[in-house]
């Protein structure tokens, strides 16, 4: 099948290579403009621009999708369906009309609808997530289900884990989708989650409004991705925070808010009487270390 191909991120990036791989290679890629990048705020293209280079795909990077040059070119590679994995932006009419199109939805809809779909379920505290292939439609996510694979939740799962198991479950379904064209059925009314995109206000942990649980959730759902972090107090910045793990033992005299070492190990009062333990972090403009490491060093001046 004659396929365009949207989507922007890593996780796109994986799914247009294992597409390209297939009997579908898209005519044409196309994903979001170049961005300032990183501390250094370099131009950098999308992951998905990389990717297509690499497999020799022909590459439009439109400041819209939307426009009528960009839809032209969509128009003229003759797709039988455009496939859209987190591209990022929204598809409008006409465009939205003018071909078949396929939705790649790392959820179980209609769980999770929205940005961060990933992350927002980990933060949760589900226990299974999965993939959705959808007919995209003017209300966000929305649209029939195609086909749909649940994917669990480890314990030990971060945005990261989780997100490498889920792209390989969305390739293998958009191929199956394509080869099948199964049908697709509406969406329950029941059961609708939205999963909010994440903003500056969801990296920091506050310990006062939540118990440790929560906050090592949230850990889990920004790591490695965004990072979440921790305040250290009155202009000693922020501490990012990578693994961490609620602790009953040594909890006690851990008052709320607060950020101790005790033993090598350092600890942060929580809401409820719970502490949660931070054991891997990472300094403002340093590298990941072992927290025993952080408080061997510069750690404990920051702490006294």
């Amino acid at each position: 099948m004659r396929t365009v191909y949207l989507g922007t991120t890593d996780f796109a990036a994986r799914v247009l290579e294992r597409l390209a791989d297939s009997p579908h290679r898209p005519a044409l890629v196309v994903t979001r403009p170049d961005r300032p990048r990183g501390r250094g705020r370099h131009l950098a293209s999308p992951p998905v621009a990389d990717a297509a280079r690499a497999l020799g795909l022909a590459l439009d990077q439109p400041q819209s999708v939307n426009e009528d040059a960009a839809r032209q070119r969509i128009a003229a590679a003759q797709p039988d369906t455009v496939c859209i994995c987190a591209f990022g932006a929204l598809i409008k009419e006409p465009l939205l009309s003018a071909h078949p199109m396929l939705n790649v939805h790392p959820s179980l809809l209609p769980r999770w609808r929205g940005a961060a779909p990933i992350e927002r379920a980990i933060e949760a505290g589900d226990t299974e997530t999965g993939v959705s292939i959808m007919r995209p439609v003017a209300q966000m996510d929305a649209g029939p289900v195609c086909l749909a694979r649940a994917e669990p939740i480890r314990p030990d799962d971060d945005y990261g884990s989780l997100s490498g198991r889920l792209r390989e479950v969305a390739a293998d379904l958009l191929i199956k989708t394509l080869d099948d064209q199964p049908p697709c059925e509406e969406q329950p009314d029941e059961g609708v989650t939205v999963a909010d995109k994440i903003g500056p206000g969801d990296r920091g942990l506050d310990p006062e409004a939540s118990p440790a649980e929560a906050l090592a959730l949230r850990v889990r759902a920004l790591t490695p991705h965004i990072g979440a972090h921790v305040h250290l107090g009155a202009g000693r910045g922020t501490l990012g925070v990578n693994l961490a793990v609620p602790v009953t033992e040594d909890a006690a005299g851990v008052a709320p808010a607060a950020l101790m070492a005790r033993e090598g190990r350092l600890l942060l009062g929580c809401a409820n009487a719970t502490v949660l333990e931070l054991v891997d972090v990472k300094p403002e403009g340093g590298r990941a270390m072992p927290a025993a490491d952080w408080l061997r060093g510069r750690g404990k001046q920051l702490l006294a």
